[in-house]
Parts: structure tokens; sequence; C-alpha cells
């Protein structure tokens, strides 16, 4: 099957298209995804037959802090390289912009670890990640 890579942020319908046949529906509020996604530093879609079958977006300062984020893939069309394609499209991207002391990184689940291990990501053990969803209310 042929696939292109396009640099361009997904329409919100495609994002939520994709993002949802992946079981992340609930992860986005919906008022604020069109502001998230125009605040993105780079985006691509993958497109096959016409149709965009993965997404994925960099955000950060785009200056020193780089993060690969949202990158998805329709099931169907998972296990194909389109993931990988993607990937490879958003680091080309990042190359022409982030300098030799820049960060990129990025949260991994399940399989995609192998992925972005492929890529040079590693797990530091000296450094945590940690998150909250919401504001902070004291």
């Amino acid at each position: 099957m042929s696939y292109d890579v396009i640099d361009r942020l997904p329409t919100l319908d495609e994002f939520i298209a994709v993002t949802s046949a992946v079981g992340w529906q609930l992860a986005y509020d919906a008022d604020a995804l069109p502001v998230s996604l125009a605040r993105s530093l780079h985006a691509v879609v993958a497109v096959h037959g016409g149709e965009v079958v993965g997404v994925g977006r960099v955000l950060g300062d785009g200056a020193i802090y780089f993060y690969l984020h949202d990158i998805a893939v329709l099931p169907e069309h998972q296990g194909r390289g389109v993931g990988r394609a993607i990937v490879t499209a958003l680091e080309r991207w990042i190359a022409t912009q982030a300098g030799p002391r820049s960060f990129v990184g990025l949260f991994a689940a399940g399989d995609t670890k192998r992925l972005y291990k492929s890529f040079g990501y590693r797990k530091d053990p000296e450094m945590t990640g940690m998150y909250r969803v919401g504001p902070y209310r004291a």
C-alpha cells in the first residue's frame, strides 16, 4: 500500500477521527483542541487513497524544547510503517530547527517504545516523567 506523509496540520475532524480510533477520544477538551492544534510547531498527516490515516505533531518552544506528540495511526493501517514514516518526517523537521543541545522528548506507551528507541530515544534512570491533568488547585 502506498502512503504519503504531508507537512500540514490535520483538520479538527481528521485529528478527532484518527485519535478517537486509537482510543484517545476522552483525552482532549473539545473547546481547547482547535487552539492546541493551531499552536503546534509542526505537524504531518499520513494519507492513503485520499484519506488521512495518521497524524503527528511537534510541540515546544521551537528553540530548546521539542516534543513529539499525538502520533496516531488508524488501527487498520498500523504495522505497515506509517508510524515510522510520521516520526521520520517530524524528526526531519526538528533537525532543521533544533540546536546541538536541544531537548527532544516524548511519552511512549506499549509497543511504541521499540519504534522510538530506533530513533535514539531512551529512558534515563535519573529522570522521571510526571504529569497532571488540569490546573493545580490548592
